[in-house]
C-alpha cells in the first residue's frame, strides 16, 4: 500500500468513528423532552440545546469559512464560536436536531488534524449526556484517538500539550501512558475530560497527579 492510499484509509477510519459518535448522539437526542434541552451542558453558560446547535456549525465548517468569519470575529474564537451557534440554532430543539442531522454526514473540517473531529464528539457528547444521566459505552479506539490528539496539540491549536506536560497521564482501561512526572490515573474519557476542562470529571482522577492537573486546568 503506498503512503497516500494508507493516509487515505486512515482519514476513511476516522469519519467512520466520528460519523459513528455522530448517530449515537442523535439517536440520544431524539428521545430528550423540552425541558431537557434547556438543562445546563457541561459547557459553562451554554445550554444542550446550545451545544447541539454549536455542533450544527462545527459539522458545516469548512477550512476557508472557518478563517472568514474569525476575520469577521476579528480573529476573536469565543465570539465566532458564540455567533456560529447563534446561526445555527432552531426556534425549536426539533429543528436543531432536523438541522444537526441533515450535517452529520458532511466531512468538512476546521484547521486542525482530522483527530480533534473526535475529541469533539467525545466531550460535547459528554457535555450533553452527563447532566441528564445519559451513559454511553464509547468504543476504545475513539476516546483514547481522541486523549492522543488533544495531549498532543498546543494550546494555541486548542489541545492541552502544555497543560499535561508537568504531568503523567494513564489510563486504567486501555494501555495508554502519556508525558512524565507525577501520574493522574483514570479512565481514558475521564482523562479526555479532565484536560478539556471539564472540572465535573476531577474527582473520577486519582494519583498525585491529579490535583496538579486541577490546578492547572
Amino acid at each position: 500500500m503506498t503512503d497516500r492510499a494508507r493516509g487515505g484509509a486512515m482519514k476513511r477510519g476516522v469519519w467512520s468513528l466520528v460519523h459513528a459518535e455522530r448517530a449515537a448522539l442523535i439517536e440520544d437526542l431524539a428521545a430528550l423532552d423540552p425541558q431537557q434541552w434547556e438543562r445546563a451542558s457541561l459547557c459553562e453558560g451554554w445550554t444542550v440545546h446550545d451545544v447541539v446547535a454549536h455542533l450544527v456549525d462545527t459539522y458545516r465548517t469548512t477550512r476557508i469559512g472557518f478563517f472568514t468569519r474569525m476575520a469577521k470575529a476579528r480573529f476573536d474564537f469565543d465570539r465566532q464560536t458564540a455567533s456560529g451557534a447563534a446561526k445555527e440554532k432552531g426556534g425549536t430543539p426539533l429543528e436543531t436536531l432536523h438541522r444537526l442531522r441533515r450535517a452529520a454526514p458532511l466531512t468538512a473540517t476546521p484547521p486542525g488534524p482530522l483527530g480533534t473531529r473526535l475529541v469533539e464528539e467525545v466531550v460535547h457528547g459528554e457535555d450533553i449526556r452527563r447532566p441528564l444521566g445519559i451513559a454511553r459505552d464509547y468504543p476504545q479506539e475513539t476516546v483514547v484517538g481522541a486523549l492522543r490528539t488533544h495531549t498532543g496539540l498546543s494550546a494555541s491549536m486548542g489541545g492541552a500539550k502544555e497543560l499535561v506536560a508537568p504531568i503523567r497521564l494513564r489510563a486504567v482501561d486501555a494501555d495508554v501512558a502519556i508525558g512524565e512526572g507525577p501520574e493522574a490515573r483514570g479512565t481514558a474519557l475521564a482523562l479526555l475530560l479532565a484536560v478539556n476542562g471539564r472540572r465535573a470529571s476531577f474527582d473520577e482522577l486519582d494519583g498525585p497527579g491529579a490535583a496538579v492537573l486541577a490546578g492547572r486546568a
